[in-house]
């Protein structure tokens, strides 16, 4: 066992590809709260928020960018001016976060209460992964640090056949921010490299601008979810960015 790496993972968009399971179940979820909603997806909508998902941090917010779409919002439009859209939408519908966390996690466990095959099937991990982090568990200490609640992780991640202490996975649970995630790992293990892999440049950006984890080593998943314009400030950034053929080969 390598002593002297550890890395930290997120989950969505660096291991598992699951804009179209989060897509559907923010629409099933919205219905539940607008009754003008069909329960039918219209034609196009989840490739809409596939282009969408790059600024979605956390899952739940897919209920409220599939209600924008369904009203007509473009996809243009959302990235101009989401976060006022998002809070706008909050509080017409007289919403909190809270309880669409609460409401996303309860659809997710019906649809997997109801099916889990066609929910795992939804849920696919990136090309290799599998093989990737059932090899890097051999080899040193892995965590995953994301914003999804930790029982969806370890089913992903038992479905195929990847083992990962509870204890290892850092989700919406802890109610921690991915920085405060990242101070405590630095505490826990003060003399390995931390490796930390991430699609959404903004979070990176934030461990970047945060001096007490300045000794971590920042990785961009080049295929996860992100625009070609996060791509271009991420190369003029001091981290690294990394293809999916080359994720796991440091």
């Amino acid at each position: 066992m390598n002593q002297s790496i550890i890395y930290a993972l997120d989950f969505d968009g660096v291991i598992c590809d699951s804009a179209v399971e989060t897509g559907m179940t923010g629409w099933k979820a919205a219905c539940t709260l607008w009754n003008d909603m069909p329960t039918v997806l219209p034609q196009g909508i989840i490739e809409q928020f596939r282009q969408v998902r790059p600024i979605i941090e956390t899952g739940y917010e897919a209920i409220l960018a599939m209600r924008l779409l369904y009203l007509n919002e473009s996809v243009d439009s959302l990235y101009i001016d989401y976060n006022a859209k998002i809070e706008t939408l909050l509080s017409q519908a007289q919403l909190t976060t809270d309880a669409l966390k609460k409401l996303f996690g309860e659809t997710r466990d019906t649809w997997i209460e109801d099916d889990l095959t066609d929910w795992i099937n939804m849920n696919p991990l990136f090309t290799d992964i599998a093989s990737k982090l059932q090899a890097l568990g051999q080899h040193c200490i892995w965590y995953v640090v994301t914003t999804k609640q930790e029982r969806f992780v370890k089913q992903i991640l038992k479905a195929n056949s990847i083992e990962l202490s509870g204890e290892l996975i850092y989700g919406l649970d802890r109610q921690m921010n991915k920085v405060a995630v990242l101070a405590e790992l630095l505490k826990k293990h003060p003399e390995p490299t931390i490796y930390f892999v991430e699609d959404r440049l903004p979070t990176l950006l934030s461990v970047l601008n945060t001096p007490e984890l300045n000794s971590i080593k920042l990785i961009f998943a080049l295929w996860g979810y992100n625009t070609a314009e996060d791509k271009i400030h991420a190369a003029q950034q001091p981290l690294t960015s990394q293809s999916l053929s080359d994720f796991l080969t440091l």
